[in-house]
């Protein structure tokens, strides 16, 4: 499940950073300032932080899967018939 929250960044980021329902935080966007206390909030509830590249990122490429890849998983549930 995915969920995307629109908002000011410097009001949503370190309320998400915190909370310990969220498991994952893209830092695409986070002032620089940010990023730092974002990280350290995110650390309490080990949530995954993808920080972003050194570079602006451009939004106009064409997307590949790196930035989704680190927020996935993959499970394999068993459900074993009894005899």
């Amino acid at each position: 499940m995915v969920n995307l929250i629109t908002g000011l960044v410097a009001e949503l980021a370190p309320v998400l950073a915190a909370h310990r329902d969220v498991d994952a935080l893209d830092l695409a966007g986070a002032p620089s300032s940010l990023l730092a206390d974002l990280e350290r909030a995110a650390v309490t509830n080990v949530k995954r932080v993808l920080r972003p590249d050194n570079s602006e990122i451009d939004w106009t490429k064409a997307p590949t899967p790196r930035r989704m890849l680190a927020f996935l998983e993959t499970k394999t549930v068993w459900h074993p018939i009894g005899l």
